[in-house]
């Protein structure tokens, strides 16, 4: 008889530990992140899982966010629907880690649910910290995450590099102003040969604006090397101005000649590119701008 009231016991303990865990699992959902990572999540979420996706969502170039959807869209779709989530249940593998199975399907904001969304499972990785079950990944972006993260630094490293190099190399060739931004549409990379179509500008700053004095196109191919962690610009053959420009850029470019052609020949593109770079030099530089205007033409909001 004792043994079984032990067993009994026992089981009502852990049926009752999974109720628990499913209640907080639920909680923690609210905190998934969904086009944002808020700063509340911090206290739900394992303090290395924060700072990751902080560096994702906070720290890296906002167009990055283009070619990786899966970081701003964890659940939802871009499509303005809400994730509604359902606990299905919890597996606890030991005392401090569990993982949660929910169910998420998508419903508009009126509430009602979007009859094309199927309902998908997913899995929510849950650490006990100083006695709190915290979120510490989902679905296994956390790898993806810090993976990004490092061939991100790797390819900023490679940016400064050649904005270094169009400063101090380029620029000189130009009326100077007070800051020279240059902007990089890379074309192609491939065994420290770095293709690019390339615009080295001069701006002053006035009021809140950055006012182009000078400029132009550099378009060609870098070589690059690399020591004690640091790259250095080794080389650069440009496509030359003037009748010889189609020709010296075939020859440089090869058989991504026409990828360069419709990047260079897309002014709509530049400029996207180019307000963007604007954009992230402005916000790591602390200015206190908010546009920049050519001669002659309105001011864009940066």
């Amino acid at each position: 008889m004792l043994t079984l009231l032990t067993v009994a016991m026992l089981m009502a303990a852990c049926g009752n530990q999974e109720a628990r865990l499913k209640e907080r699992a639920a909680e923690l959902c609210k905190y998934i992140p969904d086009h944002e990572l808020r700063e509340e999540s911090r206290e739900y979420m394992t303090e290395d899982f924060y700072n990751v996706l902080d560096t994702m969502f906070n720290h890296l170039p906002e167009f990055e966010a283009m070619d990786h959807e899966w970081l701003y869209y964890f659940v939802t779709g871009n499509g303005g629907t809400i994730a509604d989530f359902d606990v299905v249940g919890v597996e606890q593998q030991d005392k401090s880690h569990a993982t949660a199975t929910i169910s998420v399907r998508q419903k508009w904001e009126d509430g009602s649910f979007d009859p094309s969304s199927d309902v998908e499972e997913h899995r929510l990785a849950m650490e006990k910290v100083e006695g709190k079950w915290l979120i510490a990944d989902f679905d296994g972006h956390k790898s993806d995450c810090i993976r990004h993260i490092a061939i991100n630094r790797e390819e900023q490293a490679v940016r400064a590099a050649i904005s270094d190099y169009l400063v101090s190399e380029i620029g000189e060739q130009y009326q100077k102003g007070e800051l020279c931004i240059p902007t990089l549409q890379m074309i192609h990379e491939e065994d420290g040969l770095f293709m690019g179509d390339f615009w080295v500008m001069w701006y002053n700053a006035v009021g809140d604006t950055l006012k182009c004095v000078s400029g132009g196109n550099h378009a060609g191919a870098m070589t690059m090397s690399k020591e004690n962690g640091k790259y250095k610009v080794t080389g650069f053959e440009q496509a030359v101005d003037g009748a010889g420009n189609m020709a010296s850029a075939k020859r440089i470019f090869g058989s991504y000649y026409d990828i360069y052609e419709n990047v260079h020949a897309s002014e709509r593109v530049r400029e996207t590119v180019r307000r963007g770079q604007m954009r992230e030099y402005v916000k790591k530089n602390g200015l206190n701008v908010h546009y920049y205007q050519n001669y002659g033409q309105p001011a864009v909001e940066l």
